[in-house]
């Protein structure tokens, strides 16, 4: 077996959801997985000991900041293909089968097609639209495969960023030639927390507002302001 996966998992007082996702991901894959690197930026809720003794599992920590912490795991990665995942997401049956399958085809980077645990109208139709191929429809709760030479030859997350960091490093994959950025249409289901707690409609404000000032000129500093006064 050559190719091999590497699972990076940021997290922060997550200790009540990552057992549920690390128990998943063991009985979801397919033998494709090397390592899952937890990496902790300084949780108070007890996680070392809610994931000690678990197989194939490190748990690291690092500074808090979601790009600094998956930064860190990728350094300590021994794997080919690196798996950027979020706590609160849980990828499909066979997730690493799918991801070697395409990587083998020389897709070098890609995600799953999105779908929360809510039936909201609203939600349904954005998790449809995950399908299409274009960085508007990207997001990081659709985690993020990529080869690890290309994760370090585009420098990998920028740590400048507190937020929007998963979309400013898919936006340099989609942009380098020959990584065929592949979006695998199979769901991978993301807790609708965010929006069950500050309104559907004020969530999806955020992030257009935040995707609009990035695409004007907006840089982290300016991001992260605008994000603080709209929450």
């Amino acid at each position: 077996m050559s190719n091999r996966i590497s699972i990076i998992i940021p997290v922060f007082n997550e200790a009540k959801n990552i057992l549920n996702l690390i128990n998943h991901l063991e009985a979801e894959s397919t033998g494709f997985v090397q390592e899952i690197i937890v990496v902790d930026g300084g949780s108070t809720d007890g996680i070392k000991h809610v994931l000690k003794n678990r197989k194939k599992l490190a748990l690291v920590s690092s500074e808090k900041g979601r790009a600094i912490q998956m930064n860190f795991g990728a350094s300590l990665a021994k794997s080919e293909i690196l798996y950027f995942l979020h706590a609160d997401s849980f990828p499909p049956s066979k997730f690493d089968q799918y991801i070697i399958r395409f990587y083998e085809q020389k897709r070098r980077a890609g995600c799953f097609r999105l779908k929360f645990n809510s039936q909201h109208w609203w939600l349904k139709i954005a998790g449809y639209l995950s399908i299409i191929n274009h960085i508007c429809c990207r997001g990081g709760d659709q985690s993020l495969y990529v080869d690890k030479e290309i994760f370090q030859e585009l420098g990998g997350f920028d740590e400048k960023y507190t937020i929007y960091e998963d979309n400013e490093f898919i936006n340099k994959i989609y942009k380098k030639p020959g990584t065929r950025f592949k979006v695998i249409n199979k769901p991978i289901i993301t807790s609708a927390r965010l929006y069950n707690k500050l309104g559907i409609w004020k969530v999806q404000r955020i992030y257009f507002e935040i995707y609009l000032h990035r695409f004007l000129g907006a840089g982290p500093e300016q991001l992260l302001e605008r994000y603080k006064k709209l929450l």
